[in-house]
């Protein structure tokens, strides 16, 4: 099953790409549908907001008065939550019941308005954000709900602001240019990647990769792609993540690098790792097959486990590491080096054009040829971590 979080600014356009999700086979739960049900007449949430904010909130016909209890909480944080505090357990209940009911080979979307607001990224494989520019938003709320445009303004800035919601974003679709382009584009992302992602993640199928490798120009998305995975990883993890970051080539402002985001997770043992990295299913990877080692000079000891992508539109490697192994610090201290380090920075950078543009090479080759730079520039390293104080427990990056 593949999970898919849904979200976007109020008139942006998030229903329309939920209901083309649904007509290409997606599940929809809307949690919109689901906290108009855990209200309905009858319900024991009906009666809780009913004990929280009074009778006035019943309608004549024994529904709540959604426009009455919205005028009622619209600007009061403190009976926002307490609305909050009634519906979304409730909703949450619900939704784990359909998402349950689905089926193993199911695309579920769940359509959440507030899923930024609520912190529910990482319990996603993969988020689309639905966006578009504000004018746009206030003229579509002003044609199609009947509001004024002081009423749509309003509406639109009580939401996450937009660069919030663009970081939570796997997948960003921009809906200026009308329907058919955006049921374009959701077509497009529907067969080219989120098919494929549900296959790979239900089979345990790792994505192929090119076999020569291209070294690219340093991209600014890298550092946001790295900390949605580390989200995910973290909430699948829970307690026996030791730590978890952003190491490698992506993770050097301005160093070019493969498009390959690289994450360590060290946890205390590798009896954990394997588990971890079985478990890593809920965090949209699969387990790379195979006995995975670092550097030859630690020895068979010093083994780890590795999870790659499902997702076609993200390649990933993520070294689950044990505390005992030396590899995750000397990762950290490398990283940190080269953040620090222009000249060696710009060196390195050379070192892998060179290395990735001769004739024939390819990925092993490529990979195993880095090691001696690299062995060589730790003792580098090592004196600039003495010299600068560096230490490696300070915490994530």
């Amino acid at each position: 099953m593949l999970k898919i979080g849904l979200t976007g600014g109020i008139g942006a356009g998030k229903s329309a790409v939920a209901a083309r999700l649904a007509r290409l086979g997606a599940v929809l739960i809307d949690a919109d549908v689901l906290a108009r049900d855990v209200v309905s007449p009858g319900s024991d949430g009906l009666g809780e907001v009913m004990s929280a904010f009074g009778e006035g909130m019943l309608g004549p016909d024994g529904a709540l008065d959604r426009p009455a209890l919205g005028a009622r909480v619209f600007g009061d944080e403190a009976a926002r939550r307490t609305l909050e505090g009634i519906i979304h357990p409730r909703v949450r209940a619900r939704t784990a019941e359909l998402v349950a009911a689905a089926g193993p080979e199911a695309i579920v979307v769940n359509d959440v308005p507030l899923l930024v607001e609520t912190g529910l990224a990482p319990s996603y494989h993969l988020v689309i954000v639905v966006t578009a520019a504000e004018p746009t938003r206030v003229g579509r709320l002003v044609r199609t709900r009947g509001m004024t445009e002081d009423e749509a303004f309003a509406r639109i800035q009580a939401q996450a602001p937009e660069p919030r919601r663009r970081a939570a974003a796997d997948v960003l679709l921009v809906n200026e240019d009308g329907l058919a382009d955006l049921d374009a584009a959701v077509d497009a992302l529907w067969h080219d990647r989120l098919v494929p992602y549900e296959a790979n993640l239900r089979t345990g199928q790792r994505v192929p990769r090119a076999r020569q490798p291209v070294i690219r120009d340093p991209d600014p998305n890298w550092p946001g792609q790295a900390r949605r995975l580390i989200a995910r990883l973290s909430a699948m993890a829970g307690d026996r993540a030791v730590r978890v970051d952003h190491i490698g080539s992506t993770a050097v402002p301005g160093l070019p690098a493969k498009d390959v985001v690289d994450v360590q997770l060290v946890v205390s043992d590798m009896d954990i790792a394997a588990e971890v990295a079985e478990d890593a299913r809920s965090a949209g990877l699969v387990q790379a097959e195979g006995r995975w080692y670092d550097i030859d000079r630690y020895g068979d000891e010093h083994a780890k486990e590795v999870a790659v992508e499902a997702d076609p539109g993200r390649p990933v490697n993520v070294h689950i590491r044990p505390l005992t192994s030396p590899a995750w610090r000397e990762s950290l201290l490398f990283r940190d080096w080269l953040r620090a380090d222009a000249a060696d920075r710009a060196g390195y950078a050379t070192f892998k054009r060179g290395l990735a543009g001769q004739p024939g090479i390819d990925l092993d080759t490529y990979s195993d040829d880095k090691l001696p730079w690299i062995s060589g520039s730790l003792a580098r390293a090592q004196r600039w971590a003495a010299q600068s104080g560096w230490d490696a427990d300070r915490g994530m990056g």
